[in-house]
C-alpha cells in the first residue's frame, strides 16, 4: 500500500488538497446535449477488484447490507454497477464498489440510469481502497459523489485498517471526525475500528459476517427448525397446524 494512502485523517486532507488543485474536475469535463440513441456503456473496462482482500470486503459489505434489508422491496443494494447521473451524457459515470439506493426496487440492472430511476441518486456509497488507487482518482470520486447527491460516503483501506467518512451538509460534504463507533444515519449500522480490521455491526448488534458465515448461519437455523418440528411430531403435534 502506498504510504500516501496511510492514515484516515491524512487521506481526508490529501484528497481535499488534491481536489482543490484540479482545474478541470472529471465531473465537469464534458457536457453533451441530450440526444436520442445515445449508448451508455455497461462496463468501464476496470476490474471489480485488484486483489482478494479488496474483493472480499466489497462482497462482505454488499451482501450484509442486502441481507439487512432483505424484507424491503424498495431498497436497491448493488456492487460495481455503473451509475450515470445525467441523461444524454455518457461521459460522466462512476461504478461505486457498493451503493445503496432507498426508494428503488430490487432487481437486476445493466447500469443505473438515474433518470429512469425516478431521478433518485444512491444515498450511501462505499469505496474499498487498493494499492492501485491514486489520490487524483479518490479526489475525483469524492467530487462526483458530492456533486450528484450522495448523502453518506465511506472509504475503507483494509490493508492499513483506515476508515474515513463524509456526510452531506449544506456545504456539500463534511468529513466525519469521530468515525469510530459512528452509526450510519441511513443504514443504522455501526462502524468500529478494530485492531485487525474494521468491524461493522447491524442495528441488532450482530457483527457483519462473510457470505460463507451467513450461509452457515442460515443452515444452522434451518437445522434447528427441522429438529423442533421433529420433536413436535414425536409429541403428537403436527407443526403444520401451529
Amino acid at each position: 500500500m502506498s504510504a500516501e494512502l496511510v492514515g484516515c485523517q491524512k487521506n481526508q486532507s490529501l484528497i481535499k488538497y488534491h481536489l482543490s488543485l484540479e482545474k478541470n474536475p472529471m465531473v465537469q469535463e464534458i457536457k453533451t446535449p441530450k440526444q436520442s440513441g445515445i449508448v451508455y456503456p455497461e462496463s468501464d473496462g476496470k476490474p471489480m477488484a485488484d486483489n482478494t482482500l479488496q474483493f472480499r470486503w466489497i462482497v462482505k459489505i454488499k451482501e450484509n447490507i442486502d441481507f439487512l434489508f432483505s424484507d424491503r422491496d424498495d431498497i436497491l443494494v448493488v456492487g460495481d454497477l455503473l451509475w450515470y447521473p445525467e441523461e444524454g451524457n455518457n461521459q460522466i459515470s462512476r461504478a461505486p464498489d457498493v451503493m445503496v439506493v432507498f426508494g428503488r426496487p430490487k432487481g437486476d440492472r445493466r447500469s443505473y440510469l438515474q433518470w429512469r430511476e425516478n431521478d433518485i441518486p444512491p444515498q450511501v456509497v462505499f469505496e474499498i481502497l487498493s494499492h492501485n488507487n491514486t489520490l487524483k482518482e479518490m479526489a475525483q470520486k469524492l467530487d462526483f459523489y458530492r456533486k450528484y447527491g450522495v448523502e453518506e460516503y465511506y472509504l475503507y483501506d483494509p490493508m492499513s485498517v483506515d476508515f474515513c467518512g463524509w456526510l452531506r451538509s449544506e456545504d456539500g460534504f463534511t468529513a466525519i471526525d469521530e468515525i469510530d463507533n459512528w452509526v450510519s444515519p441511513r443504514l443504522g449500522i455501526r462502524f468500529v475500528l478494530g485492531t485487525e480490521e474494521l468491524e461493522i455491526y447491524r442495528p441488532d448488534g450482530k457483527l457483519f459476517l462473510t457470505p460463507v458465515e451467513l450461509a452457515k448461519q442460515a443452515e444452522q437455523a434451518e437445522n434447528r427448525v427441522r429438529q423442533l418440528e421433529e420433536r413436535l411430531r414425536q409429541a403428537g403435534i403436527d407443526p403444520e397446524q401451529l
